[in-house]
């Protein structure tokens, strides 16, 4: 079973000003398209080549794991965008409410540990295997916490290629303005499921 790249919910040029046509033609039209075809030529005919994508990013290791979990997690996050503002549902808003204290508090914790991830990586919400609780919590490179069990809901891509082009090194300001065009109904519906 080889893996493919999901297409792109809106319009190339639909998150302007958050992310440039030009950085979403580099990030999902070439980086991401890069992990699929390199997983592809990894896992064929192989034992690998019968497992789901996600099932890739729970099993795999080594070259095979970083380039299934790059696409996987970069599918993800394009999944989790919205060109329109999107309302955050109630049962979500009170989940956040509950582990976090307040939408603020959630929003000013995830946009601290995404600026301060080191490196290159991904600042996720999770709902935590262990508490249950809502978390946010950073991988580094490829890392995803579905391999920790972790039910992963949203995720912010840090890794410089996603945000250079428009903020250079201003990483912050990417992050902040990633809350206005985060699909809240996605979120919702990871949650649920």
């Amino acid at each position: 079973m080889s893996i493919s790249v999901n297409p792109l919910k809106f319009a190339a040029n639909a998150l302007e000003p958050f992310i440039s046509e030009k950085t979403i033609g580099f990030h999902y039209g070439k980086h991401l398209q890069n992990y699929v075809n390199t997983a592809n030529t990894l896992i064929k005919d192989t034992p690998l080549d019968s497992l789901s994508l996600i099932e890739l990013v729970k099993k795999a290791e080594g070259a095979v794991f970083n380039n299934a979990a790059q696409a996987y997690n970069h599918q993800f996050y394009f999944d989790g965008l919205s060109p329109q503002k999107v309302e955050i549902p109630a049962a979500l808003a009170e989940k956040i409410n509950s582990d976090f204290g307040s939408f603020e508090n959630f929003r000013n914790e995830f946009i601290t540990k995404a600026t301060g991830n080191f490196g290159s990586g991904w600042t996720w919400l999770v709902v935590d295997a262990k508490s249950g609780k809502l978390a946010v919590k950073n991988t580094s490179n490829a890392g995803n916490p579905i391999t920790e069990g972790d039910r992963i809901l949203l995720t912010i891509d840090v890794w410089e290629h996603a945000y250079y082009l428009d903020y250079q090194n201003l990483r912050k300001g990417y992050v902040e303005k990633f809350f206005d065009y985060v699909d809240w109904n996605f979120v919702n519906s990871n949650l649920n499921s």
